[in-house]
């Protein structure tokens, strides 16, 4: 683990530990952010910690033409009872993502600082919000890092009311052309709609 200054660096991924602990320190500036997300790196820390880096081995990662749609989540969505949109309301997407009560947290790990930077990422058209409306209510959607270059690395989601995160990142996947949604760390939830483990060495590889 390195401590970071305000130089825009990273160490190489190859020096994070066995948890994928990389680096402490700095700031969440759009350059840095970029920076980090093109060479594998994301941030992942709690209110109160200084920024702490990531670059966990395995990657979990989803390819689109890998993605699993149940039966039931199929009638779910022919029952059209949502109404999907992208980049209509980043910053309350955002927002209901930091209120989710998660398993093992004590608090969320999207700071308000970690809100401001990314708003600062989806005005200069890097960050997209994905929402899922139901009587003109926000009731689900998620967030994440376009690339540019064929990879979308989802950061978090979403869901107040049953489907609604599912039916946000399905009907994304199904509607787009990219080679690769990053997962970052594994989860029961992405297993189940396809998801799967590959080696950092092989993801750099997706990223270049």
């Amino acid at each position: 683990m390195q401590f970071l200054n305000q130089d825009l660096w990273f160490p190489d991924v190859s020096q994070s530990d066995a948890d994928g602990f990389l680096a402490m320190g700095s700031d969440l500036s759009v350059e840095r952010l970029l920076l980090a997300y093109k060479s594998g790196i994301f941030p992942w820390f709690e209110a109160g910690q200084p920024v702490l880096w990531w670059s966990p081995d395995p990657r979990f990662v989803l390819f689109p033409e890998k993605l699993k749609v149940s039966k039931s989540m199929k009638q779910v969505l022919r029952n059209a009872d949502f109404t999907v949109s992208i980049n209509q309301d980043f910053n309350q997407v955002i927002t209901e993502c930091s209120r989710v009560k998660r398993s093992g947290q004590a608090g969320t790990w999207i700071t308000d600082s970690m809100i401001a930077a990314y708003n600062e990422l989806h005005i200069t058209g890097y960050a997209k919000s994905v929402e899922v409306w139901q009587n003109d209510e926000l009731v689900g959607g998620f967030y994440g890092i376009d690339l540019g270059n064929g990879i979308f690395c989802g950061e978090s989601m979403f869901a107040k009311v049953s489907n609604a995160s599912k039916v946000a990142f399905i009907t994304f996947i199904q509607n787009t052309n990219y080679k690769l949604i990053d997962c970052q760390v594994y989860t029961n939830h992405l297993e189940r709609l396809g998801a799967e483990e590959i080696a950092r060495e092989s993801f750099l590889a997706y990223l270049k």
